[in-house]
């Protein structure tokens, strides 16, 4: 067992360790290499170098925990993207990043307990488990049962969390590229910067629990989405509602087609209702965050991290989607351009645009939608191979500072759908929750808008450039 005490914080240890991922591979190709001059078959080799390379770069990720956890996690909703002969060795690693990390040691525990509830913080509890019940980035949870005879789940951070976080992310642009490499089409450096920018929101308790409970106040007796209310919170220690349920990793790993399209029904409905009920999007869509409940409910765990959205997701994204699937290119240039998702000085045909965002749009397109792995797949090579059109295209869009966490949660669920292999009324969602999508609140804006208007605000360099988000997978490729 790895002891918190043991685990690397130190910038220079650390660092070393995620400096350790691409040698570590590159090594293993040469004795790959080796091997197959010595007669063994290239693909024997090929899959075992594969295996190898993803029990370390997982095993280093969740050792350190902190940020690179947090990017392993944050990746590992992508897996549905990789190509069926790349994807078998990484889908057991990547299963198994969601939901474990190295437990603290029970001293570790007992001491983040007294500093944040009192030496005598045993009295608040009637039961405790000194085992942990689950562990991810920057914390781990107990169950216990409160004093007032609830059942709960005591989440505890790690101490030094912080520092680890924010070195993990500082270093981990060493091994973007390399990790990147996963999935076609992924910008992994973007993601970065956007999980740097929230460090603040995640390690604070306080806002996480005012998350949860707006949550756990609007969807309280909600026949479809369960959030466990929080029951105490202190700087370091957040104690919900206990949830018990079926991890959505092990729906995907071996659940009914009943639970997997029940499960990705209930997941659409909450990535599109959270935001026109709450003000919030639940912006940590990996499948260790979600439970499918044994009454068909979809259970919602860590709200540490949420895109606040007071007036719900933006109407021009549903605008956008309408005028889409109505084949008014011209319409659709005009909100995305609007919109800051094409640069004033940026030159792009209209149809061209529009038959680059249609397939994407093929689960608002139909009554039901079966999410697959092989969908994702294609989508995934037709923005990541440089010979594919649509990938010179995705490079000339932008994507807007204030779309980046609605593009990544968006994306990031759609993947979990595909991992589910689910077949859920998508549109039927959008209609309902997403503002300008439906028919009969739709109604299509004249805009008065030219580039020539424009021209001589930004020179061409300046348009092409991404303000550090970047563009390489436009608005929907990444």
């Amino acid at each position: 067992m790895v002891r918190v005490s043991d685990l690397p914080r130190r910038a220079v240890t650390r660092t070393a360790k995620l400096a350790s991922l691409p040698l570590g591979v590159a090594g293993r190709a040469t004795l790959g290499l080796g091997r197959r001059i010595g007669g063994r078959p290239a693909e024997i080799v090929a899959a075992e170098l594969q295996q190898r390379t993803a029990q370390q770069l997982f095993k280093v990720l969740g050792e350190l925990k902190g940020g690179a956890m947090k990017l392993g996690q944050a990746l590992s909703v992508f897996e549905a993207a990789l190509p069926e002969e790349v994807a078998g060795p990484y889908r057991s690693a990547l299963t198994k990043l969601q939901d474990a990390a190295p437990p603290m040691p029970a001293r570790t525990v007992h001491k983040a307990l007294a500093d944040n509830l009192g030496g005598d913080w045993r009295s608040l509890f009637e039961e405790f488990s000194e085992a942990p019940a689950a562990a991810a980035s920057i914390g781990q949870v107990h169950r216990a049962v409160w004093h007032d005879g609830r059942t709960v789940a005591v989440k505890i951070q790690y101490p030094g969390a912080g520092d680890a976080l924010i070195s993990d992310l500082n270093q981990l642009g060493h091994v973007a590229r390399f990790a990147g490499a996963l999935i076609p089409g992924i910008d992994v450096k973007p993601l970065i910067a956007e999980l740097k920018a929230r460090v603040a929101e995640e390690l604070d308790y306080q806002l996480e629990a005012e998350a949860q409970t707006a949550h756990a106040v609007e969807f309280d007796g909600d026949p479809d989405i369960f959030v466990p209310h929080v029951v105490h919170q202190t700087e370091r220690v957040l104690i919900t509602e206990w949830m018990d349920g079926k991890p959505l990793s092990q729906v995907i790993d071996k659940g009914s087609q009943e639970e997997r399209d029940r499960a990705g029904h209930m997941l659409s409905r909450f990535l599109f209702s959270g935001p026109a009920r709450t003000g919030m999007l639940h912006a940590d869509s990996h499948p260790g965050n979600f439970r499918l409940l044994a009454d068909g409910r979809l259970g919602v765990l860590d709200f540490g991290t949420v895109n606040r959205l007071p007036e719900g997701l933006p109407e021009p994204i549903g605008r956008a989607f309408r005028l889409a699937l109505d084949g008014d290119a011209e319409s659709v240039m005009q909100v995305l351009r609007t919109e800051g998702f094409v640069k004033p000085s940026i030159r792009l045909d209209a149809a061209e645009v529009l038959d680059y965002l249609l397939p994407f749009l093929e689960p608002a397109d139909a009554e039901e939608f079966t999410f697959t792995r092989a969908w994702m797949r294609e989508q995934g090579a037709r923005v990541g191979d440089p010979r594919n059109p649509a990938s010179a295209l995705a490079r000339q869009l932008n994507l807007p500072p204030s779309y980046l966490l609605i593009h990544r949660v968006t994306l990031s669920t759609i993947g979990v759908l595909c991992q589910l292999g689910a077949t859920a009324p998508f549109r039927e969602e959008l209609a309902t929750w997403l503002p300008g999508f439906a028919e009969e609140d739709f109604e299509a804006e004249e805009f008065d808008f030219s580039v020539e208007d424009v021209e001589g605000v930004e020179d061409a360099e300046e348009a092409e450039e991404t303000d550090g988000i970047g563009n390489s997978g436009g608005a929907g490729g990444r």
